[in-house]
This record gives C-alpha cells, structure tokens and sequence, in this order.
C-alpha cells in the first residue's frame, strides 16, 4: 500500500518533528526549569515587587522582571546590548541596581551554580548560571532577544548555549 508524500497510513499529518538544536533546546530547559529556572526566576519577582514599592523603583522592577523571564527559560535566548540605550543612564541605572538588587541576585546566581555543579549533568547548567550573574549585576542597557533572530550573537553577549 502506497502512503501519500507526507501523510501516515491512516490519513493523518505525521507529527512535527523538531530539530536537533531545538529538541537539545528544549530538554535543557526543562532541566533548567526543574532545578534552578523556577528558583531563580522567584527571586527576581521577589525583588520586583520590593521594587515596585516606590515609583521611583519602577524601572528597576521591570529590569527585574525582564531577567526573571531569562533566567526562567535561558537557552535560545540571550542578552545583547540594546541599541537605544543611553550610556550615561544605563551607568546610573546599574550603580543603583547593585546596590539595591543586583548583588543579592549575583549571589543567587553563585549559590545555584555551585549547587548545580555537584553533579556531573548539572555542570553546563552550572556554568550557564555564573554567566547569568552578571547580568544579574548590570542589566540596564541589554535585552533579552531570541537567537534565531540573530545571524551570530555579539561578542558579550551572555548566552547559554544549547
């Protein structure tokens, strides 16, 4: 019996399959997910809603939120230098960050890449969480964006490669 191009025996459309990158991408999310994403992306809603006390902690709070995204689901994306940024701003905004939010942060980032690490598997994780701690220091100026909507990503950019 003769299948139809693209089609099972039984008339249905055969199931999307995915792409090697995109199923690695996928499995070390999830992993990610289950042993430092919800963890860490907690932490970041934490301090955007400490921040969101004030208006004046507004920015920093959507600086927070903006992270607690990335850190929830880091491979395929990555953090670049955003285009319309003002440095001078950028440098004040960061200065005031790290006082108020980002070295907390960072040493989350520390603590659940050292914990990460005690496991062989949890190694490229591990590391993949000391990137993030920098950005957890200074996240005024970037942008979370997808890799696929980029043709190479910058050097410096923070990414978590699958």
């Amino acid at each position: 019996m003769m299948e139809a191009a693209g089609r099972t025996r039984l008339g249905q459309s055969p199931r999307p399959r995915l792409r090697a990158p995109l199923r690695v991408r996928l499995i070390l999310n999830v992993i990610w997910l289950v042993l430092a994403g919800v963890w860490l992306a907690l932490g970041y809603i934490l301090a955007a809603v400490l921040l969101a006390i004030t208006i004046i902690g507004l920015p920093f709070a959507k600086q927070s939120l903006k992270l607690a995204g990335y850190a929830f689901w880091p491979f395929g994306r990555t953090l670049v230098q955003s285009p319309t940024r003002h440095r001078s701003l950028s440098v004040i905004g960061n200065i005031l960050w790290f006082v108020l939010a980002g070295w907390w942060l960072a040493l989350e980032h520390l603590f659940v890449g050292v914990f990460l690490c005690l496991t062989i598997i949890g190694i490229p994780l591990g590391v993949g969480s000391f990137k993030m701690a920098g950005a957890a220091l200074v996240p005024f100026g970037r942008e979370v964006v997808k890799l696929s909507d980029l043709a190479q990503p910058p050097s410096g950019a923070i990414t978590l490669h699958a």
